[in-house]
């Protein structure tokens, strides 16, 4: 048939998905009636982190994935986003004027999947615990507004704040605010291994290998009660080793979903496609890459050793190099879909210029060429991530003014290591908690931040983020977040590279697939579901 290209409604202003879609005969997967899902995120049990999908500690896009469908929040993030509602919760919202006291009524007759009853107890003994964790992958600061949680009964939650936070009702959709059975998650201590049990719309068995999961089988859980309605009874995550074998395994029908990493190639192939029976959805992602640096390290103390590799560094070529017209150029850590976003380091540093470079250097004192290792995770962000600091190694070597190596690393070691502070100079992607502004500085420029990062600004800290969370209007809120974005500009203890699109391909008896995978990269596999095949 002919390839033809459908706009999708958008959805909140937000997600406008565009559908390539190649016609063919209906397949399924290899797993019954089961909806098999593919994806290269890899999740592993380690002496580093022992309990990769505790609620209390993950805080990567892969094992939010898994706790998503498994572990219930008071709210959630809708369908095509938008501002989240109330999912265990029954009703959710501020009692007062300055955005301090936040109460929420669970839902009647709440069961976890093993039958147990789930109070308002429960839900405070989970972020209670999480908070009182504080576990080193930093996600236990999306709930350092929290002063205290107070129940009153069985089916109200109220949260006191320890300042206005707009922003909070988002928090409270995020798996860090998951609700476990005080039975099965110990107060003080995290839960090892991948066994998982919620009150979420499935519940979960693992195959492990070797300390990692492999297999993921979802099925829906008969107990649960909240907002979502799973089109399906059954879903399979799947995880491979890399891009290559999870298309083979599109292709040969072994699974009906491709997810998140697809390789630039793949997407372009999928896209020309005029036969076939896979039907690839293009939306708007909030993905971000950046530098990161721990500015205690001498080879970039110096701001101006930062500043320089931001004046040198050419976006657009990295961008058109790698990854076409899957990215775009960022100049902000905050994308420029977001309400809030400046373009602060092409204000600051305009075009590309070795000549700036050099003066920022010589002005400072710094001895050239600087000898830098850029450090990148070989299997956590796609396989085009090898090529990207190669193209980034170009760059720096040929201004003269660096003489710089690069090292790939798997992420069950990257990620330890970088926490550790042992890279001076490293590459991380960033997939939003929630999509606001907020959730693109404060997880790293404020107390506890998640990279673990020395730097330290108190005009962010004490002022423009809690100033910025007063504003319940995410506008008026514009000139704080922008002051945020200008000092990162100046300072560098991050450099902003692209923000992508994202990508599902399914096989064409697969309904739902514009829905599979929101603006932040959460899997939705509940909105899937088999059909007839064109």
């Amino acid at each position: 048939m002919n390839r033809k290209t459908l706009v999708l409604p958008a959805v909140a202003g937000l997600l406008t998905p565009v559908l390539a879609a190649c016609g063919g005969s209906s397949s399924a997967g290899k797993s019954g009636d089961a909806i098999v899902v593919g994806t290269t995120d890899r999740f592993t049990a380690s002496s580093d982190a022992p309990a990769p999908v505790d609620p209390a500690y993950a805080y990567d896009v892969g094992t939010w994935n898994i706790l998503r469908q498994t572990v219930q929040t008071l709210m959630v993030q809708p369908r095509g986003d938008g501002e989240p509602q109330p999912e265990a919760a029954e009703s959710c919202g501020f009692t007062d004027t300055g955005n301090e006291r936040y109460a929420c009524k669970l839902r009647k007759d709440l069961k976890f999947a093993n039958g147990d009853p789930v109070t308002a107890s429960d839900v405070k003994y989970s972020i209670d615990r999480a908070r009182a964790i504080k576990a080193d992958s930093g996600v236990f600061a999306l709930l350092s507004t929290i002063d205290t949680v107070e129940t009153q009964g069985d089916n109200e939650v109220i949260f006191h704040l320890k300042t206005a936070d707009a922003t909070f009702p988002f928090k409270l959709s995020t798996p860090v605010a998951g609700i476990v059975d005080p039975k099965d998650y110990e107060k003080n201590k995290l839960r090892d291994g991948f066994d998982i049990d919620g009150s979420g719309p499935y519940t979960l068995k693992a195959e492990v290998k070797n300390n990692e999961l492999v297999k993921a089988t979802f099925t829906k859980n008969p107990n649960y009660k909240g907002l979502l309605t799973p089109k399906n009874d059954k879903v399979v995550l799947e995880s491979f080793t890399d891009a290559a074998a999870m298309g083979s395994a599109l292709d040969k029908g072994d699974i009906d979903v491709m997810t998140r990493t697809m390789d630039p190639d793949q997407i372009r192939k999928l896209q020309n496609d005029t036969s076939g029976s896979v039907n690839l959805v293009e939306m708007p992602g909030l993905e971000i890459r950046y530098l990161a640096f721990n500015t205690d390290a001498p080879t970039v103390k110096s701001k101006a050793v930062r500043q320089a590799m931001a004046q040198v560094i050419n976006r657009g070529e990295l961008v058109s190099k790698v990854y076409g017209t899957e990215a775009e150029p960022l100049f902000s850590l905050v994308p420029a879909t977001i309400t809030g976003h400046s373009n602060s380091f092409f204000n600051k540093y305009g075009n590309p210029s070795v000549d700036k470079a050099r003066s920022l250097l010589s002005r400072a004192g710094v001895t050239t060429p600087v000898k830098l290792t850029l450090h990148y995770t070989t299997d956590h962000y796609g396989p085009a991530t090898a090529k990207e600091f190669e193209v980034l190694k170009q760059q720096l070597n040929a201004s003269g003014l660096f003489d710089v190596t690069i090292q790939g690393t798997p992420w069950d070691k990257f990620r330890p290591a970088e926490k550790k502070g042992e890279y001076d100079v490293y590459g991380m992607g960033w997939f939003p908690d929630f999509p606001d502004a907020d959730n693109y500085l404060a997880p790293f420029l404020d107390k506890d931040n998640t990279l673990g990062s020395p730097y330290a600004n108190p005009e962010i800290i004490n002022t423009l983020i809690p100033q910025s969370r007063r504003e319940a209007d995410r506008l008026t809120a514009s000139k704080s977040l922008a002051d945020m974005q200008d000092i990162v500009a100046d300072d560098v203890p991050i450099l902003p590279l692209w923000q992508g699109k994202q990508y599902v391909a399914t096989r064409d008896d697969i309904t739902g697939s514009e829905y599979a995978m929101n603006s932040s990269s959460t899997l939705q596999l509940w909105e899937l579901g088999r059909g007839v095949g064109n």
